[in-house]
């Protein structure tokens, strides 16, 4: 049995710490041998740099899934040489970087993970049903188990996603939204399903950034500084138990853990 963790989207430099702090302790208490992070506003709350990456590997995420914001940092680029790092596979012909990746488990289990984008209320992008069919068997023939994070802002194209890599990949784990939600579950052909893995910084707060800048923001329309937020840290996400053998998903939770204050 192979356990893999995924955490939702990391903000700023509390979701950095919460990774730094909590992580190696859930690893060693929860036995899980992968860490998949979605971590496109790790920088700054918006993007990801070649440090911030570092940090996170240093931290022991073993791939990094991005979205919409990957490149909203000068040195994206850099950031996505990287090898376990991965932007959404539905981005035009060209852009920097790679839609998938391959890494090992720490018990040695190769993994693929695929990024996607949707594309209902969010940038435009090609196809991400179209994007991961293409990759598809090419992803399986290199690793049984293959987990795809849905970056996506409407729940219906999430779902709609789950049901048709149902049978065909071990996990779809939504991501975009920074809020667990509460239907994680087993499609009927075996593949692990959540529509969003939730957000790794702090929730006292509005998706990250400090409530009153928000709330200013939304009240009168006038441009605001979103400064990140700092109290109530805490890491979300799920745990996927795979028959590694087949690639299959014997169960899936989620998980939500507090980061005592400094």
């Amino acid at each position: 049995m192979l356990r893999i963790a995924v955490i939702g989207d990391v903000v700023g430099k509390p979701g950095r710490r919460a990774v730094a702090e909590l992580a190696p302790l859930l690893r060693k208490r929860l036995g899980f041998a992968m860490l998949v992070a979605n971590a496109e506003n790790c920088a700054g709350g918006k993007g990801i740099t070649p440090d911030t990456v570092r940090e996170l590997l240093g931290a022991g995420v073993d791939v990094i899934t991005t979205g919409d914001h990957v490149f909203d940092q000068k040195n994206a680029a850099e950031a996505l040489a990287e090898p376990r790092v991965v932007r959404p596979l539905n981005y035009p012909p060209g852009a920097p970087g790679r839609g998938w990746t391959v890494v090992s488990s720490a018990h040695g289990v190769p993994v693929a993970v695929i990024n996607v984008m949707g594309r209902v209320f969010m940038k435009p992008a090609d196809c991400p049903f179209r994007a991961v069919e293409h990759v598809l068997d090419e992803a399986r023939a290199a690793a049984r188990v293959v987990l795809v994070d849905m970056h996506a802002e409407a729940t219906s194209e999430k779902i709609a996603m789950g049901w048709f890599l149902d049978g065909r990949v071990t996990a779809v784990c939504g991501s975009h939204t920074h809020v667990l939600t509460a239907d994680a579950r087993v499609l009927p052909h075996g593949t692990a399903y959540i529509t969003d893995v939730g957000m790794t910084g702090a929730h006292q707060s509005v998706l990250g950034r400090e409530v009153a800048a928000v709330l200013g923001h939304f009240l009168t329309g006038l441009p605001q500084r979103f400064a990140l937020a700092e109290h109530d840290v805490r890491l979300n996400g799920a745990l996927i138990d795979i028959d590694e053998t087949t690639g299959t998903a014997c169960a899936i939770t989620t998980v939500q853990e507090v980061l005592p204050p400094a």
